[in-house]
């Protein structure tokens, strides 16, 4: 009796153990079930076949250019914030696809700002290539993990946390983001709140704002028609 109580134990310890591992691991990007498959970024497969994922090209049309990118080599143009974020996803740089990585270049002008965002399915890590920048991230708990970071640093933002850099410095600032998804998604809170079309009820109350102050951040963060 004894016996089979302990086997039914066991058995119900390995199934716990098999659910929190499948759990783990279907956070992350799928394992690669093959060497490499480059994206086919061609107009009629981006547009009108949806994967989850991009179509791999013909490996027989696959040269060593597609395991090479060269958009990041200079800054991006600065928005109104002195800031200016350029993406290399699977989407740009076509021989991600499938490896469950990207990255971003982040550049910043004096006292520029990269507004607090998230990024739903990767974790990232930026390095400090140049700079001052104080930044940090906020866990579900509203408890705040900030410093001030100099060139060489290494900062990791856990996934789904909303975090944020400002230039503290007086020279432009540089860090290269990476992330452990081909397509981590972005979500800035300016623009997600503000500018996607949220009643303008709900913001006033959620925010505690007039009617006037919504339509005046609706007008900065709204789409520019």
């Amino acid at each position: 009796m004894a016996g089979s109580c302990q086997m039914a134990h066991l058995r119900y310890l390995a199934t716990v153990v098999a659910v929190v591992v499948i759990s783990v691991f279907s956070n992350a990007d799928p394992d690669p079930l093959q060497d490499f498959c480059v994206g086919d970024l061609r107009p009629t497969n981006t547009q009108t076949v949806h994967l989850n994922g991009l179509i791999c090209k013909n490996p027989d049309n696959v040269t060593v250019d597609d395991f090479v990118y060269e958009g990041i080599k200079s800054p991006g143009n600065a928005s109104a914030t002195g800031f200016a974020g350029t993406s290399v996803t699977a989407l740009q740089f076509a021989g991600l696809n499938t490896l469950g990585m990207s990255l971003v270049r982040a550049d910043f002008e004096p006292g520029g700002v990269n507004v607090p965002h998230l990024h739903p399915r990767a974790t990232e890590i930026g390095y400090v290539v140049e700079g001052t920048l104080y930044s940090g991230f906020v866990t579900s708990q509203n408890k705040l993990y900030a410093k001030i970071l100099h060139k060489g640093d290494v900062m990791v933002f856990p996934r789904g946390l909303v975090h944020f850099q400002m230039n503290v410095g007086s020279k432009p600032a540089v860090i290269v983001g990476t992330f452990n998804s081909q397509n981590p998604g972005t979500e800035r809170l300016p623009f997600t709140l503000f500018g996607s079309g949220i009643n303008d009820e709900l913001l006033q109350k959620a925010f505690q704002l007039s009617k006037k102050e919504v339509k005046s951040l609706k007008a900065k963060f709204g789409p520019k028609v």
